[in-house]
């Protein structure tokens, strides 16, 4: 097992590799967003299926919003962050070169995990998904990631802290105060309902 720390992580990730790391839900593939396609390669991930982008903070991506959701995006995050919520927004003109799906819109999480911050903190936002061949349900071990995932990096030390091993919830921003729910998870949204 290739366990590193998160400034060993930085390097691993400012070479273009992915590193697997704990989040509040399932255990994620990370890696800087210029590096996006490795993501697609490890996982053998539909290069149609997006990434979620993960920051530390909520105004670590602030400047990954389109003017038109800010307002929206601050409401939501400010009351749902950090946590096991998924916010797909429209991105900022200036950041569409890290866009990763079709239609100009961003999934934008803060993970309510210590260790998942301490890295993004040191890293940056981060390119995301679950740690698993895509298809296949996939460990929530360290042991057995390692096993799928056996040439990357793991964030350590390990165990790692104590995870809900269920999906986030995902709400797409519509319109100014509209967002509709594309996945149910553990945060419910009021603004929903």
């Amino acid at each position: 097992m290739n366990l590193v720390d998160c400034k060993s992580a930085l390097k691993t990730l400012q070479s273009g590799l992915p590193i697997i790391f704990p989040t509040d839900t399932l255990p994620a593939i990370g890696c800087l967003p210029n590096f996006s396609h490795v993501i697609y390669k490890f996982k053998k991930r539909d290069k149609d299926k997006p990434l979620i982008l993960m920051g530390s903070e909520h105004k670590q991506l602030i400047d990954y919003v389109h003017e038109s959701a800010k307002e929206d995006y601050e409401n939501i995050a400010s009351k749902y962050w950090p946590g096991a919520l998924t916010m797909v927004i429209p991105a900022s003109e200036k950041q569409t070169s890290i866009l990763t799906s079709n239609d100009l819109t961003l999934g934008l999480r803060i993970p309510n995990s210590y260790m998942a911050q301490s890295l993004i903190r040191e890293t940056g936002p981060l390119l995301t998904s679950s740690a698993n061949i895509s298809g296949s349900k996939g460990s929530t071990t360290v042991e057995g990631i390692a096993l799928d995932f056996p040439s990357l990096k793991i964030l350590g030390p390990i165990p790692w802290e104590k995870r809900s091993g269920k999906a986030s919830t995902i709400i797409f921003w519509k319109k100014s105060g509209e967002w509709r729910l594309i996945r149910e998870g553990e945060v419910l949204v009021r603004e929903l309902y």
